[in-house]
């Protein structure tokens, strides 16, 4: 008898089964087997690092996390049909597919101004044409043109499967413990109501806890004031490339690179297969391979730059609460760089988090939590950063 799954030993959360026919043809998929050759946390490793796993892992563990939580709504009576599970799975696997080398680290950078979920749609659009139209549902629900609307939640909102994974995931791989979140008691704990998504109420201390290690990540890991500084260096390196190539100086590297350095792009291009498809040539390793090379380039700046980062040379970084000095942030372009990081905490102003009591009531979880109400977990916080490559 032909087996009508494969298993997939996930270090985070043990073994995934991936079902048959339209879910195991996505994970062969080109588009999504790039994934592999792209690390989830960008320049991360540089500060801890163990954080050197993929995207597809995170893909695969967020499409794992997407059945367990249609599992638990089903076991409440929630209606979810074979095929809204199967597209709903799908949207998980394909929610980052858009992703271009080193994940957050060079969006908008490497494509100007179209981010990696506007191109996420366009590789699905593709697929989809692919498949004979297989993926409609999926991109319904990416789209929140479904009419389940908590669907849309479980793969994009506050509390989504998305975010349950990569918390737990950068916590595993980076060793940082503040990200060690409860998310099998999260999932558990998930309801509809009215349409939406909400959490019983015996549930709130671990979706504050979610909460809470969510914006310590972003401090300790994401937004470590060393990784700002080596994506900095990262970013000062493209722009250069891109200068010099578009100044018809001759540069190594895959031509994937240069193609999207000559020229630039809006989200209509998208809509052409071959740009895509050029796209999807692009991972990690592109641009490994090109900076070892530009360290023995001709051009000073570029050679400078690239051999500091291949040798872990870090530009020297102030971060601070107050905005920096105009007068510290002149100097020689390419080698001083100011800016601004933020940390955006529980969005009050957008769709909450509905914490459902036993009598079938609805409360932002905002309203209802003695942790949440602190100033420190709902406001936007900024922190102001200078760069100085080292010479």
């Amino acid at each position: 008898m032909k087996k009508s799954y494969k298993i997939i030993n996930d270090p985070v959360h043990g073994f995934i089964n991936i079902p048959s026919g339209l879910i195991q043809e996505i994970i062969e998929h080109p588009y999504f087997q790039r994934l592999r050759d792209i690390k989830q946390l960008g320049m991360t490793n540089l500060v801890y690092p163990g954080a050197t796993h993929s995207r597809l892992l995170h893909a695969l563990g967020a499409m794992h996390l997407m059945k367990e939580a249609i599992d638990a709504l089903r076991n409440k009576g929630i209606e979810i049909d074979a095929s809204e599970e199967e597209a709903s799975m799908c949207a998980m696997l394909l929610h980052d597919i858009g992703h271009g080398p080193f994940s957050h680290a060079l969006e908008n950078n490497l494509l100007v101004g179209i981010s990696h979920e506007e191109i996420s749609l366009a590789m699905m659009k593709a697929i989809n044409k692919e498949k004979n139209n297989a993926l409609a549902k999926t991109i319904e629900i990416f789209e929140d043109k479904y009419p389940k609307h908590f669907l849309h939640q479980l793969v994009s909102s506050q509390l989504d499967v998305d975010r349950l994974d990569y918390l737990r995931r950068d916590s595993f791989f980076s060793g940082v413990a503040e990200g060690m979140i409860g998310h099998e008691r999260i999932i558990k704990m998930l309801n509809v109501h009215d349409n939406s998504l909400v959490v019983e109420e015996k549930g709130i201390y671990s979706v504050e806890k979610f909460l809470i290690s969510r914006r310590l990540m972003f401090w300790q890991v994401y937004l470590h004031k060393t990784v700002i500084a080596a994506e900095q260096l990262l970013i000062q390196i493209l722009r250069r490339a891109r200068e010099l190539t578009q100044s018809s100086v001759k540069l190594q590297g895959s031509p994937a690179i240069f193609f999207f350095m000559r020229n630039k792009f809006s989200e209509d291009d998208l809509d052409d297969r071959s740009i895509i498809d050029k796209f999807a040539m692009l991972d990690d390793n592109d641009f490994i391979s090109a900076i070892k090379q530009w360290q023995y380039c001709d051009d000073k700046i570029l050679s400078l730059l690239s051999r500091n980062l291949s040798m872990r040379r870090l530009p020297k970084i102030i971060l601070s609460s107050e905005p920096i000095n105009p007068e510290l942030c002149t100097g020689e372009d390419y080698l001083v760089q100011c800016g601004e990081v933020v940390n955006e905490g529980y969005d009050i102003e957008g769709e909450f988090i509905g914490i459902i009591s036993k009598d079938g009531i609805v409360k932002n979880i905002y309203d209802i939590s003695d942790m949440l109400s602190a100033k420190a977990f709902s406001q936007v916080t900024k922190k102001y950063f200078l760069c100085t490559a080292r010479l």
